[in-house]
C-alpha cells in the first residue's frame, strides 16, 4: 500500500514493465497515456476494447476518480456480468474514500442483483444512508427474479412509497415463479390503491395469471380496464390479451383480439396456431399458416416445429411435405429444432424414409430426432432397423433415454425377438444407468405375453419397484387373448376393473377370450356387468384423408356415398384372397354365431372400410394410411401380393 495525496492506494509496479500492454498502435497510445497521468481517459479506450480487467487495474493508479469513472466501470461491468471485476471496483470505491452516493449505489445494487450475488445486494442496500425508490425496487425485483418471493415480498411491505414498478416486478415475480394466485391478489390490492395505475407489463403479468388459473372472468375485468385505460394501443398487451382467452378456453375470442392486432410479429403468430392445434383444431390451425405464409412475416423454427407437431399428432403427411417444402426453399438449418420435428413427423406418419432422409441431413442429430426415427421403424414394421439405429446412436455418444428404450423394446416385441428384448430391459439400469420406469416394464410385459411366456411375466411384475399401471395390465391380458390364457387373463382384468371401472375395452376383451374358449355363459356374466354397470362400448371407428377431406367409417357403415363400390371392392378382394388360400381367422368375433356370419363381421371392420375407400379413391400406387387396423400378418402380406404395394399404418 501507498498514500496518493492523502488516500490509500495498492502499490502497483511501473506502467513501463506491465505486460499486458503489447507493442502495437493502440497500445503505445495507452502507454503515452499513463505517461501523461491521463488514467481515466486510458480506462475509457481500455473499456471500448473489451479489456475490463485491464481498465479496472488502472483505476488503482487514481487517486480521486470521479463518479462518472466508477459509472463507467460498473455499466462495463455490468454489460460482461463480470462479477469478480465489479467487486474490485467496489473494493476501490471504499479504499479510495470515495463517498457513492445514492445513485452509484444502486448501481452496485442493480450489477449485483444481475449477477446473481443478491448477498451483496443487500449488503450494498443496509449500508446506504438514504435509498430512494430505485433503491426498493431494484432489490424486490432482484430477488422476485430469482424466486426469492418472500425475501421480495418482505421489502415490498417495508417499502415507505410504492410505484408502478414496485407492483409490477411483486406481480411478475409470482407469475414466473407458478404462484398466479398471489400475483392476482397483489393485483387487487394494488387497485384499491388510488395512485397506482397499471401499465402494459402490470396487465401482461395479470394476463398471465388469469390465464395460468384459467380466471375467464378476471381476464374479461382486465380487458375492460385496457379498453378504458387506452392500453388497447399496444401490442404486447394484445398478444397477452389473446394468449389469455387462448389458454382459458375461449379460443374465438383469442383469434378476435389476434385478428385487431396491426403489427402482428411470428411469435404472436406461432401462438395463435399453437391454441388452435393445443384444441384439437388442426384445420383451424393449418389454414392460419398459409395466411402467415401469404403475409411476408418470416416463420421461424418453431412456427414450423408446431405445424409439424400437428400434423404429427393426426398423422396427415401431406400438410407436413408442404411444410418441408418451403422449408427447402427458404434454407432448412439442419440444427434447428424444426428439423429434429421433421423427423418425428415422418417417423409418425409412416414415412421411414423420408424421416431417415432428414435424419442423414443433420449434421449431428440430437437425442430426440435418434428416438423418433426408432420409434418410427418399430411401430412401422421395420424393428431390424430400429435396432440397428439403436447401436449407431450408442456408437455416437449420444446418451439414450428412457424413451429411446421404449421405442428399443417395442422394436423387440413386433419382431418377436424375447431375448433381445430382456437383454436390453436389463441393460437400461445395469449398463445405462437409468431407472426403469412403468412404460418399460409395460413394453417388456407385452413382449413376454405376445410370446407366452406368462411366468416370466409374472415374476417381473411381482418385482416391479412400482404399483403395476394400466398399460402394463392392458398389455398382459393382450397377450392373454393371443395365447388363451383364461386365468391370467381374469387376474389382469381384475386389475383394470379397479383401476379404470368404466373403460368398456377391458370388458370386451376379457369376453373375447371367453368367447375364444367356447365360455359362452361366462362372455353373458361379463355384458350383464357391463349393462349393470351401465357401460357401453362405442362403434370402433377408422379414419382416412383423402384430398384434405377426413371420412369416417364404423363397423358396418353404409351410410358413405361411395358405399356401393367399397362393398363391390371388398367382395371382389375376398375372392381373390381366398382363391389364393387364405382363411379368415374368426376366433376373435365375439358372437355365438356361424362361421359364415363371422366372416361376414370381420369383412365390414371400420378399418377395412376406410381402406378400401382410399384404394378406390387414389390413384395405382397411391401409399395408403389409416388409423386403427388390425390385421393378421398372413392376410396383410396377402393383400400387398394382390394390390401391388399398399402401405397399411396403424
Amino acid at each position: 500500500m501507498k498514500l496518493l495525496n492523502g488516500k490509500i492506494s495498492k502499490s502497483f509496479p511501473p506502467l513501463s514493465n506491465k505486460s499486458f500492454f503489447k507493442s502495437n498502435t493502440k497500445d503505445g497510445l495507452i502507454t503515452l497515456l499513463c505517461n501523461d497521468r491521463k488514467f481515466k481517459e486510458a480506462i475509457h479506450i481500455l473499456c471500448n476494447q473489451n479489456r475490463l480487467p485491464e481498465a479496472v487495474q488502472l483505476l488503482t493508479h487514481i487517486a480521486t476518480p470521479s463518479s462518472s469513472l466508477y459509472s463507467t466501470l460498473l455499466h462495463h461491468c455490468l454489460q460482461h456480468r463480470a462479477l469478480d471485476q465489479a467487486k474490485l471496483v467496489h473494493s476501490h470505491t471504499k479504499l479510495s474514500g470515495f463517498d457513492p452516493g445514492v445513485f452509484i449505489s444502486n448501481r452496485f445494487i442493480n450489477l449485483y442483483a444481475k449477477c446473481g450475488s443478491l448477498v451483496d445486494a443487500q449488503k450494498v442496500f443496509d449500508e446506504m444512508p438514504d435509498r430512494d425508490l430505485c433503491s426498493w425496487n431494484t432489490m424486490i425485483s432482484g430477488y422476485a427474479k430469482l424466486g426469492k418471493l418472500g425475501d421480495a415480498r418482505k421489502l415490498f411491505e417495508e417499502m415507505p412509497h410504492r410505484d408502478n414498478f414496485s407492483w409490477t416486478a411483486m406481480i411478475s415475480g409470482y407469475v414466473r415463479h407458478e404462484r398466479p394466485d398471489e400475483a392476482l391478489e397483489l393485483y387487487r390490492m394494488m387497485q384499491k390503491e388510488e395512485s397506482s395505475k397499471s401499465s402494459k407489463f402490470t396487465v401482461s403479468s395479470v394476463l398471465a395469471a388469469s390465464a395460468a388459473v384459467q380466471s375467464l372472468r378476471m381476464g374479461k375485468e382486465i380487458h375492460g380496464y385496457i379498453m378504458r385505460t387506452g392500453l388497447d394501443s399496444d401490442e404486447v398487451v394484445w398478444s397477452a390479451l389473446s394468449d389469455m382467452y387462448g389458454k382459458c378456453g375461449s379460443i374465438e375470442e383469442a383469434r378476435r383480439v389476434f385478428d385487431k392486432m396491426v403489427n402482428r410479429d411470428v411469435v404472436t403468430w406461432t401462438a395463435m396456431m399453437g391454441r388452435y392445434f393445443e384444441d384439437g383444431k388442426r384445420e383451424e390451425g393449418l389454414a392460419l399458416f398459409s395466411v402467415l405464409m401469404r403475409s411476408g412475416v418470416r416463420p421461424n423454427e418453431f412456427t414450423f416445429a408446431g405445424v409439424l407437431n400437428a400434423c404429427a399428432d393426426h398423422a396427415t403427411e401431406n400438410p407436413g411435405k408442404q411444410v418441408h417444402g418451403y422449408m427447402t426453399r427458404i434454407g432448412l438449418d439442419p440444427f434447428s429444432y424444426a428439423a429434429s420435428a421433421l423427423v418425428h413427423m415422418y417417423s409418425k406418419c409412416g414415412n421411414t424414409a423420408n424421416a431417415y432422409m432428414v435424419f442423414r441431413g443433420m449434421p449431428s442429430p440430437d437425442l430426440v430426432s435418434w428416438t423418433s426415427l426408432i420409434v418410427g421403424y418399430a411401430q412401422n414394421g421395420q424393428a431390424d432397423k430400429a435396432l440397428q439405429l439403436f447401436e449407431s446412436l450408442l456408437k455416437s455418444g449420444t446418451r439414450p433415454d428412457h424413451v429411446t428404450f421404449v421405442g428399443v423394446l417395442s422394436a423387440c416385441t413386433h419382431a418377436g425377438l424375447v431375448d433381445r428384448g430382456l437383454e436390453h430391459f436389463q441393460s437400461i439400469k445395469e449398463k445405462h444407468g437409468l431407472k426403469h420406469t412403468a412404460d418399460h416394464y409395460a413394453c417388456v410385459v407385452d413382449l413376454l405375453a405376445r410370446a407366452g411366456r406368462f411366468e416370466v411375466a409374472e415374476n417381473i411384475i411381482s418385482e416391479m419397484p412400482m404399483k403395476p399401471g394400466k398399460f402394463l395390465w392392458a398389455s398382459l391380458i393382450g397377450g392373454c387373448r393371443i395365447h388363451g390364457n383364461v386365468k391370467l387373463a381374469k387376474r389382469a382384468a381384475e386389475a383394470l376393473f379397479v383401476i379404470e371401472p368404466e373403460n368398456p375395452a377391458t370388458y370386451v376383451t376379457l369376453a373375447n377370450i371367453y368367447a375364444t374358449a367356447g365360455m359362452w355363459s361366462d362372455v353373458t356374466k361379463v355384458r350383464k356387468k357391463m349393462d349393470e354397470s351401465g357401460i357401453t362400448k362405442k362403434p370402433g371407428q377408422s379414419w382416412i384423408e383423402i384430398k384434405r377431406e377426413m371420412h369416417v367409417f364404423l363397423v358396418g357403415d353404409q351410410s358413405h356415398p361411395r358405399y356401393n363400390e367399397i362393398d363391390h371392392f371388398l367382395s371382389e378382394l375376398s375372392k381373390r384372397m381366398k382363391e389364393e388360400g387364405y382363411v379368415p381367422d374368426t376366433k376373435f368375433v365375439l358372437h355365438d354365431v356361424e362361421e359364415e356370419q363371422k366372416e361376414q363381421n370381420l369383412s365390414y371392420h371400420s378399418e377395412k372400410l376406410a381402406v378400401a375407400f382410399g384404394i378406390i379413391s387414389t390413384p395405382s400406387g397411391t401409399p395408403i394410411k389409416n388409423a386403427i387396423w388390425e390385421l393378421c400378418t398372413y392376410s396383410y402380406e396377402l393383400k400387398r401380393s394382390i394390390l401391388t404395394e399398399v402401405l397399411v399404418h396403424s
